[in-house]
């Protein structure tokens, strides 16, 4: 999400740089900074002309700017230590009806939307220069880019950088085949917490199907076979299926069918991070992405709700089967309808992690909220090649056992 970096403030000492990423505007207007007595007062930040009323999220205390704290649901600063709690939300979250979508008011979060040239990830940004998260490029500030849907909820970061620093480290540990001193790495290269969007589908669904009923019985059949030179007749069980026609109705409402709103993560190691606790989800506000970015989605809704609707047509096929009944089944055809579809844009927090390792830089994720640890790492080929003839060792060594056995 954005940053915004709060404006000289007079008679107020400056700060210690500040690292990390900017601080995040929200709708709200800027807080009062104090000044010492016989100070003039604070000047009023001006709004930025493609986000109005950006806060900046300057420390009452020392003038520096406060971040979003994992797992404590306040904004704290990292140089005084000064502790404000996140407001609590005056509303409750709710899905919106997809027919509304294109009647749905549009807005932009930061005033800087920044787009990487090399891996195309764009970020909402207050920040007057950034590199790219995800691939370490430099950034180039896109201008004023079509506004988006707002968020409707956000899942608060729960684990702090400590944190994701031990899951890594127990992650390395753990990795099998790798080489030997990978496990030697024990810090990150670099280290930053992004909100992921994602969309959610709520939908009742009703399907009707055809297809077919398989049923197993047993028939007895007679064959002619050798036993010690001997001609015999011997008979055997058969299993075998009847098939009937079948059709009938299934239905199914379904909730938070959840689909990535990005395609700038790895989407192979991202699926992996669920599942999410999305009943812990808050409604969204600004304050939550202090000290954070948010990616902005690139997946636009209807494209999602596309992919929602293949993700449960896979669950309706396997309540028509259920349905059908049998030992086995066969659907022909499936034909549904949806009612109350409804929406969301929830952000789900993620630490981008790279780490150095014989000279080239590796990434993982971490997802934010439950510490687990999913990406690429190194192998060690020869402790593969090991694993695999022990294995065939193994096998060879039963083989001959059996042989033998059956000899005696």
């Amino acid at each position: 999400m954005s940053e915004t970096i709060p404006p000289p403030v007079p008679a107020v000492p400056a700060p210690p740089p500040v690292p990390g990423p900017p601080a995040v505007p929200t709708p709200a207007g800027p807080p009062a900074v104090p000044t010492p007595a016989g100070s003039p007062p604070a000047p009023t930040p001006a709004a930025s002309p493609t986000a109005p009323n950006v806060r900046t999220y300057a420390c009452p205390g020392c003038g520096a700017r406060v971040e979003f704290a994992a797992g404590t649901g306040a904004l704290k600063c990292p140089y005084c230590g000064h502790e404000e709690a996140v407001a609590k939300p005056v509303r409750m979250i709710r899905e919106h009806p997809i027919s509304e979508l294109a009647h749905r008011p549009r807005t932009t979060l930061a005033s800087h939307v920044w787009t990487c040239q090399k891996c195309g990830a764009t970020t909402d940004s207050d920040a007057l220069a950034k590199t790219c998260q995800f691939c370490g490029a430099p950034l180039v500030d896109a201008g004023l880019a079509n506004k988006q849907i707002p968020p409707e909820a956000v899942l608060p970061f729960d684990v702090d950088r400590t944190g994701v620093r031990s899951a890594l480290r127990t992650w390395i540990k753990s990795r099998r085949f790798a080489p030997r001193n990978f496990r030697a790495v024990s810090e990150a290269e670099s280290l930053s917490g992004t909100y992921v969007p994602h969309w959610t589908f709520d939908a009742d669904t009703r399907s009707d199907y055809d297809g077919q009923r398989g049923d197993y019985y047993w028939v007895t059949e007679t064959y002619t076979t050798t036993v010690n030179g001997q001609s015999q007749t011997q008979t055997r069980q058969v299993r075998k299926t009847r098939w009937t026609y079948a059709s009938g109705t299934v239905a199914r409402a379904f909730d938070d069918v959840m689909v990535r709103g990005t395609t700038h993560l790895m989407d192979d190691h991202q699926d992996k991070l669920e599942p999410w606790p999305l009943q812990q989800a808050v409604p969204y506000q600004p304050d939550y992405l202090a000290g954070y970015a948010a990616l902005r989605y690139d997946v636009e809704p209807e494209d999602g709700l596309g992919v929602a609707k293949q993700e449960m047509a896979h669950v309706i096929a396997d309540d028509c089967r259920r349905d059908i009944g049998g030992d086995e089944q066969r659907l022909h055809a499936v034909s549904t309808s949806y009612a109350h579809v409804m929406y969301k844009l929830v952000l789900l927090p993620v630490w981008v992690v790279a780490y150095i390792y014989a000279g080239k830089s590796w990434q993982v994720l971490v997802n934010g909220r439950t510490g687990e640890v999913i990406g690429s790492r190194p192998y060690s080929w020869w402790k593969i090649s090991f694993a695999v003839v022990a294995a065939l060792a193994v096998i060879a060594g039963i083989v001959v056992a059996l042989v033998l056995s059956h000899h005696s």
